[in-house]
């Protein structure tokens, strides 16, 4: 698109979307400006170097004037006539990121949804500086804001995912100095151990059933049966086999890249029985029916108000569940196979030479585990004083509350 610029039209183009406008200026040829769909926009010039159009970023308005930016333009086309090659322009970080997670985070790690979503959140406020200009300060600056936010942990994770990121950027010669290298962890990290209490296992099972589909289903099966949020959030219905009740992780997508069967207690094959499909979908948890559910946050909330305590995380299910398995008496060889831990009780020559499945083994253990979240939740209930049937709403009333999509 081509269009004489005006300060006026600058301040009020949009993107029409779903991708950027791109609009060149009719008085100053190779001249133009870059709008994005979230309306972010750049300033460009194109010119000829060695006989290949190449792209010079200028910078962004409003904080580069249409004026300056033309002045900008006119004398890099100028060196371009003289045979003097533009300087390279240096990549926002914003740039760089999503070329990070495709690149790099995508192909390697399972948790790269986690690592751009600290990149966005947590860094966002540098995704307009040129990379090979910020600063080791700029970085130690918005952790100690984390940090003041009362959130120390999440800190040392965002500086984690920028570290990769700026390594990754030397690497491939988008930087010659990586600004924050041996930059220390704002905190010491400690390892957690909160376990829910009986009384909070009882109140936790009853607001997730209260709570409607997806949230409340998936956060009664990740404590029923012990695994991943990122392995069950992604569960598909053709991993399942309803018949001998056992979903199956594929290597893919275990976090260990080992393959994991998970024996399906009679209360999670009920509850995954109860639950919404959309049409063409496989996967088991979802609201659009195109990728798998996230985003526990505003779900987790109702549930504290409905448990009347908020210290916990998704992942202390997990950790609840084999503690829970161990309290009960199972073997604590049997709860790393159910946990499909690769390390442990059975490691070194042992789990070379070990091949054996557990599956019956898995299977008791995590009935074992239902039953006595069953019980619990019975118990709680009657010390409430509540007058309903517990029994039937252990096993029939899963809070997913939709018809089949």
């Amino acid at each position: 698109m081509k269009k004489k610029l005006t300060s006026r039209y600058i301040d009020t183009v949009t993107a029409p979307g779903p991708k950027r406008l791109e609009v060149y200026d009719l008085m100053l040829p190779g001249f133009g400006i870059r709008v994005s769909v979230t309306g972010g926009k750049t300033w460009f010039c194109s010119t000829r170097v060695d006989g290949r159009i190449k792209r010079i970023k200028i910078g962004t308005h409003p904080a580069v004037g249409l004026s300056d930016a033309r002045d900008q333009a006119k004398s890099i086309l100028h060196n371009a006539q003289l045979g003097i090659e533009p300087p390279e322009a240096s990549l926002t970080l914003g740039e760089v990121v999503p070329m990070f997670i495709t690149l790099y985070a995508k192909p390697r790690n399972r948790g790269w949804c986690e690592q751009e979503r600290l990149l966005d959140q947590k860094w966002a406020p540098l995704y307009k500086t040129p990379i090979s200009q910020i600063k080791r300060t700029d970085a130690v600056r918005i952790l100690d804001d984390i940090v003041a936010g009362g959130a120390p942990g999440r800190a040392n994770h965002a500086l984690a995912v920028l570290k990769k990121l700026m390594n990754w950027s030397l690497d491939r010669g988008m930087i010659d100095v990586n600004p924050i290298a041996g930059l220390k962890p704002p905190s010491k990290s400690k390892a957690r151990d909160r376990v829910l209490t009986e009384a909070e296992l009882s109140k936790f099972m009853d607001a997730a059933k209260a709570e409607a589909y997806p949230f409340g289903s998936i956060l009664q099966v990740l404590l029923l049966t012990g695994q991943r949020r990122g392995e069950v959030s992604e569960m598909k219905w053709s991993h399942i086999d309803f018949e001998t009740a056992i979903w199956t992780i594929p290597a893919e997508r275990a976090k260990n890249g080992l393959a994991h069967d998970v024996p399906l207690s009679s209360e999670v094959v009920s509850i995954l029985r109860s639950l919404p499909r959309f049409a063409g979908s496989d996967f088991v948890f979802t609201t659009t029916g195109t990728t798998p559910v996230s985003g526990f946050g505003r779900a987790k909330a109702r549930i504290d108000d409905a448990m009347g305590t908020s210290d916990w995380w998704v992942h202390d299910l997990r950790r609840t569940a084999a503690s829970g398995m161990a309290r009960i008496g199972v073997s604590p060889h049997i709860i790393e196979k159910v946990l499909n831990h690769k390390s442990g009780i059975i490691s070194g020559v042992a789990a070379v030479y070990n091949r054996y499945s557990y599956a019956e083994e898995k299977r008791e253990a995590l009935e074992q585990w239902a039953g006595h979240l069953i019980q619990s939740t019975i118990q709680g209930s009657r010390e409430s004083g509540d007058k309903s049937d517990p029994t039937m709403r252990s096993t029939t009333d899963h809070g997913s509350g939709l018809p089949r999509i």
